[in-house]
């Protein structure tokens, strides 16, 4: 019997040296885990922006005299040569001598511009075919592996745009030519002397009416501005780029433009990058460069007729695309002290290192990678995952490598 009491005993102070052993031993540690994935991945500039009519004209009186009273109204339609305006001369002989001397020389500023023009669809026509030689290169390219299909997309994107740059050319010529026949009928006008000689100001090119600038009758004075008139048809996107930001939106990026109001995404491109920076105040009250980016609306017209002159859109800018990178949360991702660096001793401070931490049998283990980039929402791993890993996201600070770990349940 007394055996029996020592052994029963003995058998419950195991059990409370286990349990008491179990209730002290570390326990794993609870943490949010996701898989690598690979796929499509794309680094972006996310920015507001306002749309603005690429080609508007302000249509100004070529001559002094008396303005009868404008009959248009915003939103009307115009086309070329239409009547705009009525002016009737009523200035002095000794004015009028004064008049043609200065229409004189803008017939001669007129006729400047009509050449700058003809260089300038020259230089677009080049432009353009050396875009055709491209695409047609680049399509044989990517027929054979070479090259990716987004380089061929990209060079069409700017073939489209040479060809736009080629039509603008041609619309600055037109607009040229017209300001020289508007100035040589002022002269023609103003020539007699008298001052019951009447002019009519026509439009220099199609379009819809902007604003109307004078709308009553009466006294015109030389280039005062009558109407503003454009083309709705030709419309393009302004963002205000932090100019770090600007120099990865090269000319030619693809471009997303969402939150404008219609029900699908848009596509654009990036026409040009203005060369001049600008300061502007931020809300709260920073000073920031920016610089502004012409974006191109590439999406057929039918989609965005809707859209008027000085609207809102969001636009992103896409300055990075791999079609099949290997892939994390961007919050499973961080920094690891760099080694060796020394600023105050003048050496160069040593490239900064990135590590995940992965899921192996029941433990954490870190892992070094080779971040490519990432965005607002995934990182692009181009070295030391695989996927169908797991890894640790928003990794506590108390994890620890080979700590035993366990999935936080929802």
């Amino acid at each position: 019997m007394k055996r029996k009491t020592w052994i029963i005993g003995g058998a419950i102070g195991v059990l409370l040296v286990l349990a008491v052993a179990w209730a002290f031993a570390p326990k794993p540690l609870e943490v949010e885990l996701a898989p690598v994935t690979q796929g499509a991945f794309e680094t972006t500039i996310d920015e507001d922006g306002k749309t603005r009519l690429s080609d508007r004209y302000v249509v100004s009186a070529p001559l002094a005299g008396r303005l009868a009273r404008i009959t248009l109204k915003e939103g009307d339609a115009v086309t070329v040569d239409m009547p705009l305006a009525q002016l009737s001369s009523v200035l002095p002989a000794m004015l009028d001598e004064r008049t043609r001397r200065e229409l004189g020389a803008r017939v001669e500023a007129a006729q400047d511009n009509i050449s700058r023009a003809g260089s300038r669809i020259a230089r677009a026509q080049v432009s353009l075919d050396q875009a055709k030689n491209e695409v047609r290169s680049s399509e044989q390219l990517a027929q054979q592996g070479f090259i990716a299909p987004i380089k061929v997309e990209t060079d069409r994107l700017t073939t489209l745009g040479a060809q736009r740059e080629l039509e603008a050319a041609a619309a600055e010529r037109r607009m040229a030519t017209h300001e020289l026949e508007q100035t040589q009928a002022a002269i023609s006008a103003t020539s007699t002397g008298t001052g019951n000689s009447s002019f009519t100001v026509r439009a220099p090119s199609a379009g819809r009416v902007l604003r109307v600038l004078q709308t009553s009758e009466g006294a015109a004075t030389l280039g005062m501005p009558l109407i503003e008139i454009g083309d709705t048809h030709r419309m393009e996107i302004v963002a205000e780029l932090l100019t770090t930001d600007a120099l990865v939106a090269r000319p030619g990026s693809r471009v997303m433009i969402e939150r404008w109001g219609g029900v699908s995404m848009l596509e654009g491109r990036v026409r040009s990058i203005e060369p001049a920076a600008f300061t502007k105040v931020s809300a709260l009250g920073v000073e920031e460069q920016r610089v502004r980016v012409l974006i191109e609306i590439t999406s057929l017209q039918s989609q965005w007729q809707a859209l008027g002159d000085g609207y809102r859109v969001s636009v992103r800018i896409v300055t990075l695309t791999e079609g099949n990178a290997v892939q994390v949360p961007v919050s499973a991702v961080f920094p690891l002290p760099a080694e060796g660096a020394n600023s105050a001793s003048g050496r160069p401070m040593a490239a900064p290192r990135f590590a995940v931490f992965v899921v192996d049998g029941g433990r954490a283990r870190q892992v070094l990678v080779d971040l490519g980039a990432r965005n607002g929402s995934a990182a692009w791993i181009r070295s030391g995952l695989t996927p169908g890993q797991q890894v640790i996201v928003y990794p506590p600070a108390t994890v620890k490598d080979s700590q035993r770990i366990a999935e936080r349940k929802p």
